[in-house]
């Protein structure tokens, strides 16, 4: 299995992150979901799942900073639109991003679904991880990542992985 999310100069594009424009921002954080195609995908794939996570915000924060977690993707859905986090909301469910952790106590119009990278350091590396599933997974809107790897285990057909540099 392969997953592309297309670059400029090697980064993600400036509209899905911290120099979005202003109608693509809500409680100063980017959301407008970047596009991704999916394609040689098993057979036998009844849903996709993606988690999209910085783990060069480790040294910045103290943990990995979870950007965005989808779940029950149609396996028909091989392309997903770019601001299908917002969009297409009504297609697949959406987990909490780090912005519901106690830890950061973000604004709650925020805590679920897209949240676009904003490294205030560097360029970080962003993995984006799309997992083919043989099931839908008994999870709904505002789950947790440690819920989806629950649930997800033994469920897995394949998982790729893409690296998405996003500018400081």
């Amino acid at each position: 299995m392969q997953v592309s999310v297309p670059l400029e100069n090697g980064l993600l594009a400036d509209e899905y992150g911290k120099y979005a424009p202003a109608s693509a921002i809500l409680a100063d954080h980017p959301i407008k979901s970047f596009p991704i195609s999916i394609s040689d995908a098993p057979a036998a794939t009844k849903s996709f799942a993606l988690v999209f996570v910085d783990f060069d915000s480790t040294p910045v924060c103290g943990f990995t900073w979870i950007h965005w977690l989808a779940a029950n993707i149609p396996a028909t859905m091989t392309t997903i639109p770019a601001n299908a986090s917002r969009k297409l909301a009504d297609q697949f469910v959406q987990g909490k991003n780090s912005n519901a952790g106690r830890l950061v106590n973000g604004d709650p119009r925020i805590s679920s679904g897209y949240v676009g990278p904003q490294p205030p350091d560097k360029v970080h590396d962003y993995t984006l991880t799309v997992y083919a599933l043989d099931t839908d997974l008994p999870l709904a809107d505002g789950y947790w990542l440690n819920d989806f790897i629950h649930q997800s285990a033994g469920h897995v057909l394949a998982k790729a992985k893409a690296t998405l540099p996003s500018r400081a």
